[in-house]
């Protein structure tokens, strides 16, 4: 009879890598729950031993990092996403800046809903920096898109696009934040309305964008990639 030991490294492997997946999902909801949560309370609500947990994650830095870094991946795959729904499309939607901005946030609006916990854990946590890192690389795409608005005369160009990204930005946090404490609900479509708005598009136009390209169905849901 084989022995613990005896197991293939690939079992193990999956094994360590489902108790951290299982780690991680616990500490995700105590800590949305309460901020406050201990890593005793999240070991409990994952059903593993506190040395257990420790065995993943030094302390409470490292696992709001392991949260940070799984935020990473999903917000990598959700941009991946939206880029192939723009490829995927022949009806020239893909053409309106207003369309892609609005795209966009309908696809990371899933993402940063599950995560949207990391909004008041980072800058603690983490440090003042670390959460506009997470978003650098969205903020980057969001500025891509407005330049592009701006040139064509569909959003204003007040303000230059980077410095609007990051206002857009810090806009969609703020309303996450409502969302994270229970003041507010949205499946993505009130958030990218207001981001059009926000870019300078007239409010009808905003909605109707919106209200055309928003179909719950083959948006992707926040997806952890490990």
């Amino acid at each position: 009879m084989s022995s613990p030991t005896d197991r293939p490294p690939a079992r193990q492997r999956r094994r360590t890598l489902a108790t951290r997946v299982r780690i991680l999902d616990a500490a995700l909801r105590e800590l949305g729950r309460n901020p406050d949560s201990s890593l005793g309370d999240i070991a409990e609500a994952a059903g593993v031993a506190r040395r257990t947990l420790y065995t993943h994650f030094a302390g409470r830095a490292a696992l709001v990092r392991g949260l940070a870094e799984d935020a990473v991946r999903a917000i990598g795959h959700a941009m991946a996403d939206a880029r192939a729904l723009d490829a995927g499309r022949d009806d020239g939607v893909e053409d309106d800046p207003a369309s892609a901005l609005a795209r966009f946030v309908l696809t990371l609006w899933p993402v940063g809903d599950a995560y949207r916990t990391l909004i008041g854990l980072a800058p603690q946590d983490l440090g003042p920096d670390h959460l506009s890192e997470l978003l650098a690389p969205a903020r980057e795409t969001v500025a891509g898109i407005l330049a592009e608005g701006q040139r064509r005369g569909v959003f204003h160009a007040v303000v230059p696009p980077g410095p609007l990204s990051a206002a857009v930005e810090a806009h969609l946090l703020a309303l996450l934040g409502t969302v994270n404490a229970g003041i507010w609900a949205d499946d993505g479509s009130g958030a990218a309305t207001s981001a059009l708005i926000a870019a300078g598009v007239d409010s009808a136009t905003a909605t109707a964008t919106v209200r055309r390209l928003h179909d719950p169905g083959p948006l992707p849901a926040a997806r952890r990639h490990h």
